[in-house]
């Protein structure tokens, strides 16, 4: 039951019912205004028009003091009822037999018209009403007027019954319709959700190993489920793309590591061969500290590659530098290497301000890793450029070097993980196919983008363009 409670369908019946529920009051509430409203207008016409027999059955009395009587003999009026004329001295004219107690009066009302009042222990609604009579209107002066107050007033019982009768058919209708609806909503909000239900067990069978997720088409055509049709297709990719490039990540690495362990096994394999002289195995242990330092760079490079591509970069650190002092830094640390190589490096001109939304750490990685590729692939006497240009919302960093070029072939693979266009190279050069990655990594968190161009046999160019910050 708690479950169903929680459930949306059951919240939703509930609502329904409810709304229903309040209804049915509001309904029984204005048929009982409107029923006490018209049954109580034409109750009080119909005392009016009894009070009019009443008042019409008050004639002359023929006497000297020219007075007024009630004649009795043609009023033919309801047992139940009650009523009482006095002229206008306060002398009573007649009243009906069953009027209450032994020569009494009920209270007067306050004033003309209708009231309630309690008789005999039976509630009556009173009329009292007031009217003339002309006494003798053949006379001069066209006779005597004579002021007449009749009291009306018959029971509201049968009425009240009338009133709550109607009411009860009211009643029991919408309580009738209540429970009648209320199965049916249940039956329809339970078979109008049976797409969601469907859509749940679908993306439900989504497991690491089956991305299938085919939801039907109303999924898409129903406006309530297309949004989440949408979310968990965009959602269920993304993780696929996650699983996918992870998993990537492992095979590759781990291949990765399993050779440059191997190598370094291989050497101190070699080592214990045979028996060697101090000399051999000075230089057989460089060796193997060597391959332990390629090996410890390519450690290091995945876990940075892991840190970009997963964003966690640090929260404290702002992700605003100047992308202009950071390109004269890192040229200032790669000078050896350049001048080792024999390598020219050419510099942005201006020394201005140009902000991006890079931490200081992402920018000074990503310039290393293109300038140093750069100065790597370059022949000797040869220039790699690097120039920056501002327009306004993007920085665009150019890095140009005149080396061997890229294979057209190789060109869509550069941004790969361990890839390496010509893997010979990599123990000459110490690259471990990630830099790129990596640069790729840190441009694309940032919301920027990078690509390269490049000419066979004449040039490389690398273009960052990256949003200012």
């Amino acid at each position: 039951m708690t479950g169903a409670r929680r459930s949306i369908a059951f919240r939703l019946i509930a609502a329904v019912l409810l709304v229903e529920l309040a209804s049915a009051v509001l309904v029984i509430a204005l048929s009982w205004g409107y029923e006490r409203h018209a049954h109580f207008r034409a109750f009080d016409v119909m005392l009016r028009g009894r009070a009019d027999s009443v008042l019409g059955a008050v004639q002359d009395a023929e006497d000297a003091a020219d007075n007024v009587m009630l004649d009795k003999a043609d009023l033919h009026l309801p047992a139940d009822d009650i009523y009482e004329v006095w002229d206008e001295s306060g002398r009573l004219l007649g009243r009906t037999s069953n009027w209450p107690g032994t020569g009494g009066t009920i209270p007067m009302p306050p004033r003309d018209g209708y009231s309630r009042m309690i008789v005999n222990q039976r509630h009556y609604r009173v009329l009292r009403l007031r009217g003339s009579r002309i006494v003798d209107p053949d006379e001069r002066g066209g006779g005597k007027l004579r002021q007449v107050t009749v009291l009306y007033g018959a029971p509201t019982r049968h009425l009240w019954h009338a009133i709550v009768g109607t009411v009860e058919v009211y009643a029991a209708g919408s309580l009738l319709l209540l429970f009648v609806t209320g199965p049916l909503i249940a039956w329809l909000l339970h078979r109008g959700l049976q797409p969601l239900r469907q859509l749940a067990a679908l993306a439900g069978r989504v497991t690491v190993d089956d991305w299938q997720f085919s939801p039907p088409a109303s999924a898409h055509t129903t406006p309530e489920l297309a949004p989440l049709t949408h979310a968990l297709e965009s959602a269920l990719q993304r993780l696929e793309r996650a699983f996918t490039q992870q998993r990537t990540f492992v095979s590759d690495a781990a291949h990765e590591l399993k050779t440059a362990v191997a190598v370094v096994k291989s050497s101190l394999q070699l080592l214990v061969l045979k028996p060697r002289t101090a000399e051999e195995y000075r230089h057989g242990l460089e060796r193997c500290l060597a391959d332990t330092g390629r090996l410890e760079d390519l450690v290091a490079k995945m876990l940075t590659l892991a840190r970009v591509e997963s964003g966690a970069a640090a929260a404290a650190l702002p992700a605003r530098s100047d992308i202009n002092h950071c390109v004269r830094q890192t040229a200032a640390q790669l000078s050896t290497i350049a001048a080792q190589r024999g390598v020219r490096m050419s510099l942005p001109e201006q020394d201005a301000l140009l902000p991006v939304a890079l931490t200081a750490e992402d920018c000074s990685l990503l310039v290393s890793n293109l300038l140093l590729n750069a100065l790597q692939h370059s022949p000797a006497g040869s220039t790699a450029a690097i120039r920056l240009a501002s327009t306004g919302s993007t920085a665009e960093l150019v890095v140009e070097d005149r080396g061997e070029g890229i294979d057209p072939a190789a060109l869509p693979h550069v941004f790969d993980r361990f890839y390496r266009g010509d893997p010979s190279r990599a123990r000459a050069t110490g690259g471990t196919g990630l830099g790129l990655a990596i640069c790729k990594g840190i441009v694309e968190k940032a919301g920027g983008s990078i690509a390269i161009a490049s000419v066979p046999g004449q040039s490389t160019t690398v273009t960052v363009s990256l949003p200012t910050a």
